[in-house]
């Protein structure tokens, strides 16, 4: 556990947390000497020797004076670390996040990142707030009061430490017997945030299609399945300490039973016994706490794993000797790529079970040119684009920019010559002014009004009372979705990087913004190159090469002309797209009588 703390508070941690657990110690030890003192102190009064008492009271004095100063220092210090080390976990999780790569993101889901990113850290950093005083003081007063006993009496020290094993034993059953459902517990809590964040979300489909008591339904069952869970939970719970508590009073029990038969036996006069039947008392309550220690512990270790697993992500390496691409050229060779466990996101390379995406690619786009991507839904088209962007690593060949392999392009260099245009757009929750600059926020002005005009946001803007300062509202929901789709073009046309890729940014638009997108897409023509995945048919025309994909290879290459004469994919993609833009909605007939 301690080298997790390391791996996710970092190196600089090390220092405070390691005085933060001497300070503890020290409270402990001096906690443990002033329950043992108890017994000389307690023998004294009852012999009527006054000066030996009031000798001992005064040790017992300042060793108590002592421990309320530690007990200060060691909560104070406590909290300090618990801020400090808040502080740095944000920072590094943050950070973390950022070096993971954009396809690992794709896996996550929002409601388990989420609260690992709240509640996990602060969970985390009760260990120096809460955990750590009692979890350690449960241990080392304890241990002090038995090394004390030792000098008092070897045979109650020697019954004391026989009781050792019996409380081991009981209390790793009962923190197993809780730590079994905590995993169910947070699953059940993760899943209903899922359930939670898409029923927020999926409103405007949930009463399109009168979903609405079913999502309901659904919603009522994940919150009733994490309220049933936690009940169970509770019980365990209970039951565990419950046992535990039991076994610790038993142990004292038969401790002072043993005592009082020492006692009896006349090897102990009666100062003795009582003054050993209250230092009893004393030891076990520490030794009761153990159990919730244990189980403040339990959490954050449970939170440690999960944060952990995110730092142990292999990310995607960086080049030791960076190299900068010659040009704005593309090229694919020999690409085999698929998706771990079969699924269409996520992580670095992919397993063997899962199905190839694509399968001995080879393309080459010059720089400059305007290249589009069609075929079968599935053949690797996104794929291609995620790859060009270094989403993820090839598993066989290689991806180059300027002739450069992406592997040794470093990050930051990289994200600089490539811009992309998703389906599926995201506006900050700021001003379009703001959302633009996004994309090279030190844009001069001049820079972010072509941007605005290339893209048609110009034409927003004007009408809007607020003009450039208009706020999009959260994710962009203020404005339509061909609106979005306009600032989010505008926002890669600033960044001015020699790549633009578009990936279906006019799939869902309707016909007056989905022309406006696809003038853009030819004035951009011959400023950059340009990658294009369509299926309308205006922007694959206005390509100077076409690519056909289908089950992860190129299938056709040519202009518009030369595939529609041939006898492919191609020409039956247009032909269809044809016959479906020549549909007409006609107004039904009636008959008159």
């Amino acid at each position: 556990m301690i080298r997790q703390l390391i791996r996710v508070l970092g190196a600089d941690q090390i220092r405070p947390m390691r005085s933060h657990a001497i300070a503890v110690t020290i409270y402990a030890a001096l906690q443990g000497t002033a329950f043992a003192l108890l017994v000389p102190v307690l023998r004294a009064l009852l012999d009527s020797d006054e000066e030996g008492a009031a000798r001992w009271l005064g040790v017992l004095g300042a060793v108590t004076a002592a421990t309320c100063v530690a007990y200060y220092v060691q909560a104070k210090q406590g909290f300090a670390t618990a801020v400090s080390s808040t502080g740095a976990l944000y920072r590094r999780f943050g950070d973390r996040l950022a070096q993971l790569s954009v396809g690992w993101f794709s896996e996550a889901r929002l409601g388990p990142l989420t609260r690992l990113a709240t509640a996990g850290v602060g969970e985390i950093n009760t260990l120096f707030a809460h955990a750590l005083q009692p979890l350690i003081t449960s241990i080392v007063s304890p241990l002090t009061v038995l090394v004390v006993m030792l000098f008092l009496d070897w045979r109650l020290a020697a019954a004391m430490a026989a009781t050792i094993p019996l409380l081991h034993v009981t209390y790793r059953w009962s923190t197993a017997a809780v730590a079994r459902t905590d995993e169910v517990v947070d699953e059940a809590i993760a899943q209903a945030n899922n359930r939670i964040f898409e029923f927020a979300q999926s409103q405007p489909v949930i009463r399109a299609f009168g979903r609405a008591q079913k999502e309901n339904d659904w919603l009522d069952e994940a919150m009733t399945e994490q309220h049933d869970i936690g009940r169970r939970r509770l019980r365990r719970t209970t039951v565990a300490r419950g046992a535990f508590g039991v076994t610790v009073q038993l142990s004292i029990t038969a401790l002072i039973a043993f005592t009082t038969m020492l006692a009896l036996r006349g090897t102990v006069d009666a100062a003795q016994l009582i003054a050993l039947a209250v230092l009893l008392v004393r030891f076990s309550e520490p030794v009761v706490a153990l159990s919730e220690a244990g189980g403040a512990l339990r959490m954050v270790r449970h939170r440690l794993n999960q944060m952990d697993e995110i730092f142990q992500t292999p990310s995607l390496p960086e080049p030791t000797a960076p190299r900068s691409p010659a040009d704005a050229g593309i090229e694919l060779s020999g690409v085999r790529f698929r998706y771990p466990g079969g699924a269409g996101n996520g992580g670095n390379g992919g397993s063997a079970t899962s199905p190839l995406v694509l399968d001995g690619l080879d393309v080459t786009i010059p720089p400059g040119s305007m290249t589009a991507l069609v075929g079968p839904s599935g053949s690797g088209k996104t794929t291609v684009t995620r790859l060009i962007a270094r989403f993820w690593d090839v598993d066989e060949g290689a991806v180059r920019i300027g002739g450069v392999d992406v592997r040794q392009i470093s990050g930051n260099r990289l994200t600089s010559n490539v811009a992309m245009v998703f389906q599926d757009v995201y506006l900050f929750e700021a001003t379009i002014a703001d959302n633009v600059r996004v994309g090279r926020p030190d844009a001069p002005d001049e820079d972010v009004a072509e941007a605005a005009r290339l893209a048609r946001v110009d034409e927003i803007v004007a009408r809007l009372p607020n003009g450039w300062n208009t706020a999009v509202g959260e994710g962009g929901t203020a404005l339509s979705g061909g609106e979005r789709q306009r600032v989010s073009l505008a926002r890669a046309i600033v960044k001015r990087a020699p790549i633009l890729i578009l990936d279906e940014a006019t799939s869902a638009l309707d016909p007056v913004n989905e022309m406006a997108i696809s003038d853009t897409v030819r004035a951009l023509s011959g400023r950059c190159t340009l990658l294009v995945i369509a299926h309308r048919l205006p922007t694959v025309v206005a390509a100077d090469r076409i690519l056909v994909l289908d089950q992860g290879r190129i299938v056709e290459s040519g202009t518009h002309e030369e595939l529609r004469a041939g006898d492919g994919i191609y020409r039956r993609f247009w032909e269809e797209r044809s016959r479906v833009e020549g549909w007409r909605f006609r107004p039904a007939v009636t008959e008159s009588r």
